[in-house]
């Protein structure tokens, strides 16, 4: 027996090392990945850089928090780092999703650190250095063209814009024409820029850089497109329309003007199936149902999730009162998100309890002030005319969007918004709407609005390919080519669609339920499994009622019908 034991100990201990060597060489490459560092590059609000090393399964939040420790920031719910996929399209880089998961570019991974929540009441901010930063932002908000304004807004914003980085005017130090140099917004007429000097000669004086800054926050947050980032799209007449979420609700711009705003108590659900968006609220006490449609599924899934982060973020008091959103119906599967940070009213509260000594703020101006001859590569804008007082708002010139055009911030910034906010399609406003090249300007935004010679060569094209498809499918048998032909004629109608969609949907619940309740209804009435909950329901009156005047006759009758056939089949 000590032989037999011994020769047993050695087997098993061949077995582990074997089983131990298979599991080292599955392992290793896994091990191996997750130990390789991927370089990360943040660029921030004033165009400046950092870069940090994280494992494969870093969280985004490591990032966000890596960022928020170089400024030495507390307030930092209102901020989130961006990213843009191969495709161009925009994303937020979510905290709680591994990084690399989350990229799909090629490493070393760029990103961009922005204001993702604008403060409903720039007031309430408790600390300078994030007054600073939302500074920051609406300056590059300005000057991308995403914050518009009339022309008496505009140049007093320019004005505590020149006063924050420069002081005030002195004659010695700036000459007649100090403010052409500092590119504020895309198109600046002389007159704008004369009204600028004007009250920064003699409003602003004597204004410290941390007070011009605030009174610009408190002028810019009372317009209509504070805290818009604009997402286009078309309406279902087909005429281009810009969808934005800001702390009051849900708004919808067409041109310069607003014609929609629906508050975050009125909206009831957000969803999208495809390149198709939904906002279902309620409006003078009826259901509104408004219906947009993006240029890809990846742009409408965007829209939708930016939509219910802003929700959660503005409507909520209580970060526990968040809920896991699905895009789809409850029997179908979609898109889950859920918002998993702060809600502003914590955030509000929570920087009203911040006791620490206010951290010092590093000033760095924007490449703003400078002369055209030392931006060496970066072509600057040329002035343009804008918007006189008796006009609406400032507005974007017409031409198309070639080299000349791009500014320097255009340049150093991929995240950047490349969607100027609401123009004016009678001036060409909507020629400029992907006026980067990142965002394939002439053939993807005149595809979507009427261009005659555009539309005619497409039209062409479509005769082809129907022609070709026709040719095609004549070659096959008739029987096929008849099939394909009405799929085709169903496919093409949206509301013949629709409406099979959701038969096949209520069909597909309906055989669901059946699936589940007749397994249990047979299971009661044709077993003898003893078991104490189903013997309770055998007991019940209203299930004995239902076993001896319903069933039982109905068995029997079947039974019956099979017998007579039976009968008759073997009669023959």
């Amino acid at each position: 027996s000590p032989l037999i034991s011994k020769g047993v100990s050695r087997g098993d201990r061949t077995r582990r090392k074997h089983v131990s060597m298979k599991m080292l060489r599955f392992r290793s490459p896994s091990i191996r990945s997750l130990d390789q560092e991927v370089l990360c590059t943040i660029r921030l609000l004033d165009d400046s850089e950092i870069s940090c090393s994280i494992q494969r399964d870093t969280k985004g939040q490591f990032l966000l928090d890596h960022v928020c420790n170089h400024y030495n920031l507390l307030e930092k719910d209102y901020f989130g780092i961006r990213y843009v996929d191969p495709e161009k399209q925009r994303h937020w880089l979510e905290p709680n999703k591994p990084v690399v998961k989350q990229m799909k570019s090629q490493q070393p991974y760029m990103m961009c650190f922005r204001v993702k929540f604008y403060p409903h009441e720039p007031m309430k901010i408790k600390e300078e250095l994030t007054r600073y930063l939302l500074y920051l932002q609406l300056k590059r908000d300005i000057y991308h063209g995403r914050l518009l304004c009339p022309f008496a807004e505009a140049a007093y914003l320019g004005a505590c814009i020149v006063q924050a980085e420069l002081g005030d005017f002195d004659p010695e130090e700036h000459p007649s024409d100090y403010i052409r140099d500092f590119k504020l917004f895309p198109k600046q007429s002389l007159k704008l820029e004369r009204k600028i000097m004007e009250i920064h000669k003699n409003e602003l004086r004597g204004q410290c850089a941390a007070l011009a800054e605030l009174n610009m926050l408190q002028k810019a947050h009372a317009l209509e497109t504070y805290g818009v980032d604009p997402h286009p799209c078309k309406d279902f007449t087909g005429a281009t329309a810009f969808l934005g979420f800001t702390a009051t609700g849900f708004v919808v711009f067409q041109g310069n003007k607003r014609i929609h705003l629906l508050k975050w108590s009125d909206v009831n659900k957000l969803k999208f199936e495809g390149k198709t968006f939904y906002v279902i609220g309620i409006q003078k006490e009826k259901k509104l149902v408004l219906t947009f449609h993006t240029s890809t599924p990846a742009a409408c899934k965007h829209l939708w999730k930016c939509g219910v982060e802003n929700q959660a973020f503005y409507k909520c008091a209580k970060s526990s009162q968040i809920k896991t959103v699905s895009s789809s119906n409850i029997f179908f599967k979609g898109s889950r998100f859920r918002y998993s940070g702060k809600v502003s009213k914590e955030v509000i509260e929570a920087s009203s309890k911040i006791q620490r000594e206010p951290p010092e703020v590093h000033r760095t101006p924007l490449l703003l002030f400078q002369s055209p001859q030392i931006l060496v590569g970066l072509p600057s804008l040329s002035a343009s005319p804008v918007a006189g007082d008796g006009q609406q708002c400032q507005k974007l010139q017409s031409g198309p969007a070639g080299p000349e055009q791009n500014s320097p911030l255009h340049h150093c910034d991929p995240c950047a918004s490349m969607l100027p906010t609401p123009v004016d399609d009678t001036q060409g406003g909507v020629s400029l709407l992907f006026s980067s090249p990142v965002q394939s300007p002439a053939r993807l935004l005149r595809e979507l609005h009427a261009d005659p010679d555009i539309q005619a060569q497409l039209e062409a094209e479509r005769q082809r390919d129907r022609a070709y498809e026709r040719a095609r499918l004549a070659a096959r048998s008739p029987v096929s080519g008849v099939l394909t032909s009405g799929l085709r004629l169903l496919s093409s109608n949206k509301r013949v669609n629709s409406c099979l969609l959701s038969v096949a949907r209520f069909v597909a619940m309906v055989m669901c339920i059946l699936l589940v309740t007749v397994p249990t209804l047979l299971l009661l009435l044709e077993s003898d499994i003893d078991v104490s909950f189903l013997h309770e329901i055998r007991q019940t009156p209203e299930f004995e009622q239902f076993h001896y005047e319903y069933y039982c006759p109905l068995r029997r009758w079947i039974l019956c019908r099979i017998s007579m056939a039976l009968e008759n089949l073997w009669s023959d």
